[in-house]
């Protein structure tokens, strides 16, 4: 198995195949986890002012916890290095001038990107253009 990743970047947005996942997705801050079941946490991460959790909608709903932001969950299928340099600056400027927000998170493999969920469609057609852009190249 290949560990260490795609670094080019044509060849990262040639071979994205961006994937839009099922379900709506929230981002939550919780102090108190006690009412969550963490088999349902997609990821999490520490900061100053609390705990951040994503997790799918209907689990957040289930468990009581607040939130203001709905989103759909896009998978970069191409198995990208976290050394590679430019990939989120491409994408994230596409999705900007579409007018789309997007949140991203860095993985060992693949690059997922949290856009809002009224936006999955057009923002699947816009990554979906820009990789067609490069195989026009």
């Amino acid at each position: 198995m290949d560990l260490k990743g795609e670094k080019n970047l044509a060849l990262l947005l040639l071979h994205m195949q961006p994937e839009l996942n099922e379900g709506e997705y929230v981002f939550c801050t919780v102090h108190d986890t006690s009412t969550l079941v963490f088999a349902d946490v997609l990821f999490n991460f520490k900061e100053k002012e609390g705990l951040t959790v994503v997790l799918p909608k209907k689990a957040a709903d289930t468990a009581g916890v607040l939130y203001t932001y709905v989103s759909s969950w896009i998978t970069l299928k191409v198995h990208s290095s976290l050394e590679a340099v430019g990939l989120t600056a491409a994408f994230s400027k596409a999705l900007a001038e579409a007018g789309i927000s997007c949140n991203v998170v860095a993985a060992y493999y693949h690059d997922h990107i949290f856009v809002p969920a009224k936006d999955a469609a057009k923002a699947m057609q816009v990554l979906e253009d820009l990789s067609s852009q490069v195989r026009s190249i």
